[in-house]
């Protein structure tokens, strides 16, 4: 199995700071996904966008794990919600990558929906498959964000495309496969439920008063911990609310807020974090409130340890990882009721769950943790258990290995599908083959003769078809009224019906298409030509007309059919039916028997004017064929025996 993949994060970086307005989950979710597959024998890629000038276009991250930086836009730090114009040019900056290196990938993942427009362009151009995890929903988004919401209006319609071109989507919680399907109707045998998860060695229970101590945090006060970006649509101002009133219990809670786009001694260059105190302040809470900041990955498990209670209560959540890491630390967590936070938080057991904008009901179950001793050491054992029994990224590696298998051999098995169809194929047309040679040899033969005939006398031949077979027909006039197999001969009058294109739409749209053909041989054919007829199934209403006027105007009528016939066979003088019901094996015998016809025209018509000249006659058709002499000896040797038959 090849097992190299890529994965494309266009605006989330595994290098990148965590905390900022673009930075948080799906920067985690993409470098521990492709550490955890290097340990299962991954060869993996990550491409992303270049937002600084001073990137290099590679960095080898892990022995098996590089991040390709890729241009698309300016070297500088955007808004996601101004990417999507830049995602043409970071396709045509990894197809130029790809071709250059001299593994291909074996898959694509792709997160977010912008990276998943990549990947659809990939697999169009490069038949690379793909898998997506959007990490967060356009449909859902505006749900919630409505006007404020200012991705492209195309968000959504390019998410459902991407969905029905993915040989894979992963839904991150039963919420988001339920919207995948409700919202989208997206296939539900492409989905696979893999939550996120966290990172063990990374994020355990620390001795509470010795975390309190590094943070210089006070080492007796109950502290509710608020973690993540810090963006409108988090909720902290439902925190913030929620804790006003427990104020008014009496309660000596402190508010930790960690996150954001600046550290500690900048903060007030951020918009969300002015908002935020603005509304502390004026609830007269300003005092029970710390905002950290921004904090580096290393500290966090601290910030987990040192708190009595988390707090995740945004208005919706595609997954959230910190509750997960909250709990790998031992600290209960009270959260939305949303997304995949209703999914990890087990209510009752591991913390509690609250409708989110819902300062009143955060604040009772506030109340509950923080006065209850015994219950945060229930919920915190139960914490421990649960996230690291279904929620380690090493068990969302396994589970993602799974997936990249199953579509992987499919594709194996889909390729080995193709080499069994084409050996069908070949092997059925060869089977037909020798039973029509064995059939329809003598129906060739009388079909080329009355042909040969038919132009040796001055005769003109009408040929018609549907479909392929009037690509056929036009095929048979080529051959003839240009050159087949003899380089030196005059054209022989042939027309196909199919030819006239004005002609044909004109009264097809004027008049109908059942006579079409049927017109051009009142107007074409004179008594002793050839209507030829091409039809697979030998029923189609124009076929059937135009043989029709060519026997009142007293044409020969040849066919090619295929099935039985069809109620053609009845109307035709010579009928060569192929013995087949598959249109395209008849198909393939018409063309077959059309240069058999070809031939045999060819050689009957030398030999004719051979004839002729033998006998001292000139006649337009000795004048319209040159006859060297090799080429006149051989030919008349060959076909001696057959030249009596057709003309006494």
């Amino acid at each position: 199995m090849n097992k190299t993949i890529a994965l494309i994060s266009e605006h989330a970086s595994p290098l990148a700071a965590i905390g900022g307005v673009d930075s948080g989950g799906q920067n985690i979710y993409v470098g521990e996904l492709a550490r955890q597959l290097a340990t299962l024998g991954y060869s993996i890629d990550v491409f992303t966008r270049r937002d600084d000038p001073k990137l290099p276009m590679e960095v080898q991250w892990l022995s098996d794990v590089r991040i390709i930086h890729i241009e698309a836009g300016p070297a500088k730090s955007l808004p996601k919600e101004e990417l999507f114009q830049y995602m043409d040019r970071f396709t045509q900056s990894m197809e130029a990558f790809i071709a250059r290196q001299p593994k291909q990938y074996a898959l694509v993942h792709a997160n977010f929906w912008m990276s998943g427009y990549v990947a659809m362009k990939l697999k169009e151009r490069h038949a690379i498959p793909f898998v997506v995890t959007f990490h967060a929903l356009g449909k859902v988004r505006l749900m919630h964000q409505r006007e404020t919401d200012r991705f492209p209006e195309e968000r959504c319609e390019i998410e459902t495309q991407i969905m029905q071109a993915a040989d894979g989507i992963i839904a991150e919680c039963p919420q988001d496969e339920s919207d995948l399907i409700q919202l989208y109707q997206a296939d539900p045998q492409k989905i696979t439920m893999i939550p996120c998860g966290f990172s063990p060695h990374e994020f355990h229970p620390i001795d509470k008063a010795y975390a309190r101590m590094l943070l210089d945090l006070h080492p007796t006060r109950k502290i509710i911990l608020q973690l993540g970006r810090m963006v409108p649509r988090k909720g902290i101002d439902t925190v913030i609310q929620a804790l006003a009133q427990l104020r008014k219990e009496a309660t000596d809670a402190q508010l930790v807020i960690v996150g954001g786009e600046y550290e500690k001694p900048h903060l007030h260059a951020d918009i969300e974090y002015r908002r935020l105190m603005d509304m502390a302040t004026s609830l007269g809470i300003a005092d029970a409130i710390i905002f950290e900041g921004r904090k580096s990955r290393e500290q966090l498990k601290y910030f987990y340890s040192a708190a009595d209670v988390f707090v995740s209560t945004p208005w919706y959540e595609p997954f959230g990882i910190t509750p997960l890491e909250a709990m790998a630390c031992g600290t209960p967590v009270i959260g939305a009721k949303v997304g995949g936070i209703q999914y990890s938080v087990a209510n009752g057991k591991t913390g509690f769950l609250v409708r989110p904008k819902d300062p009143g009901a955060l604040a009772r179950k506030l109340e509950l943790v923080l006065k209850n001793d015994d219950l945060r050491i229930y919920m915190r054992h139960n914490a421990i258990k649960r996230v690291n029994e279904y929620f380690t990224w090493k068990k969302v590696a396994q589970q993602m290995d799974d997936v990249y298998r199953k579509l992987t051999s499919q594709r194996l098995e889909t390729a080995d599908d193709e080499r069994q169809t084409i050996a069908q194929a070949f092997q059925e047309a060869a089977d037909l083959f020798r039973l029509s040679a064995d059939g329809l040899t003598d129906h060739v033969l009388r079909a080329g003769r009355v042909l040969a005939k038919t132009f040796a006398k001055g005769g003109k031949v009408l040929v018609c078809g549907n479909g392929g077979s009037a690509a056929e027909s036009l095929h048979f006039s080529a051959e003839l009224l240009g050159r087949f197999e003899l380089p030196n001969r005059v054209g022989l009058p042939v027309i196909s019906l199919m030819a006239d294109m004005a002609m044909l739409t004109a009264w097809s749209n004027d008049i109908g298409f059942n006579d079409v053909f049927a017109r051009q041989v009142e107007a074409y054919g004179r008594p002793g030509d050839i209507l030829l007829c091409l039809s697979t199934s030998g029923n189609s209403p124009n076929i059937l007309e135009a043989m029709d006027k060519a026997r009142q105007l007293g044409l020969v009528c040849m066919t090619l059919l295929g099935n039985d016939g069809g109620r053609a066979a009845a109307k035709g003088d010579i009928n060569v039916i192929v013995p087949s019901g598959n249109t395209q094996r008849i198909q393939e015998l018409h063309l077959h028997i059309i240069h058999l016809l070809c031939t045999i025209v060819e050689h009957r018509l030398v030999d004719y004017a051979a004839s002729q000249a033998a006998t001292g006659h000139s006649s337009s058709l000795v004048q319209a064929i040159d006859l060297p002499h090799q080429q006149n000896g051989k030919l008349k040797h060959h076909h001696a025996k057959q030249k009596s038959d057709i003309f006494g």
